[in-house]
């Protein structure tokens, strides 16, 4: 795979800008970094993914006008995307949560299409970026679980309704729970590796023509990937803040 990837230039300007002080940082850590490559592909790329994000959004947040312009007009459609999506999977109490579906979703969707570029790799092909924004969403739904029903409550919810067969639907819980960050993590991972992986074949076997129909497919699957993650996301957000429901549910079905 490394020897039929093009060169990533974004990775190479950010080690020449930056790789000396990775490497003091590191240092003063205790950690031993490549002299000639100390930020990894998938490290750079991430940050400079989100350093196009806060970019746009620095640029975009002064300039907003009674009458929109295309950018503008852009911008409001993302923001009524995930608005909706929101509503329809959290509710209307949702919307507090906009502001970390948005950006994580923003996110991948630049890391998946970054890497159709020329001299660009996405950093969602790489395990670790993927587990990372797994874990993110892992913890924020729980602590949003907890801030919104208090810890005994939430915790409750791991117990099932019959406080019986507690020992058996514990391990079930936890078990289930950590599983969605495989699910997450490697779901997203390996469909962009994979399609990635197709278009460096395929450039490297015909440069011209024959890998454009790949890359609309794979443009395609970027936006699918991203709307997954969302959606999902959104739906262990929803479960987390309505498990006290739930329970309130199952008690008025018992009288």
């Amino acid at each position: 795979m490394e020897e039929l990837e093009h060169p990533i230039l974004l990775v190479q300007l950010f080690n020449f800008l930056f790789g000396s002080i990775a490497i003091r940082l590191a240092g003063f850590l205790g950690v031993h970094l490549n002299p000639e490559k100390p930020v990894p592909d998938h490290v750079a790329m991430a940050i400079w993914v989100a350093a196009i994000l806060i970019i746009i959004t620095a640029l975009m947040r002064n300039r907003y006008q009674i009458v929109p312009g295309p950018a503008q007009q852009v911008i409001e459609l993302i923001v009524e995307f995930f608005n909706g999506l929101i509503a329809d999977v959290i509710g209307e109490k949702g919307k507090k949560y906009l502001p970390v579906i948005g950006t994580l979703g923003l996110f991948i969707l630049f890391s998946n299409v970054i890497g159709l570029v020329p001299g660009c790799k996405s950093p969602t092909s790489n395990l670790n970026v993927t587990v990372a924004c797994a874990i993110t969403i892992f913890i924020y739904y729980h602590f949003s679980g907890i801030r919104e029903q208090g810890v005994f409550h939430y915790m409750k919810h791991f117990l099932g309704p019959v406080p019986a067969l507690a020992i058996l639907v514990v391990p079930i819980e936890i078990i289930s729970h950590f599983s969605r960050i495989i699910s997450l993590s490697v779901r997203l991972f390996g469909n962009i590796f994979g399609e990635d992986l197709v278009i460096v074949i395929l450039f490297s076997l015909v440069p011209l023509f024959i890998p454009l129909p790949m890359q609309f497919m794979s443009l395609f699957t970027s936006l699918v990937q991203t709307f997954v993650f969302v959606m999902l996301s959104c739906i262990y957000i929803g479960g987390a803040i309505a498990a006290e429901d739930e329970d309130e549910g199952h008690k008025e079905e018992a009288h």
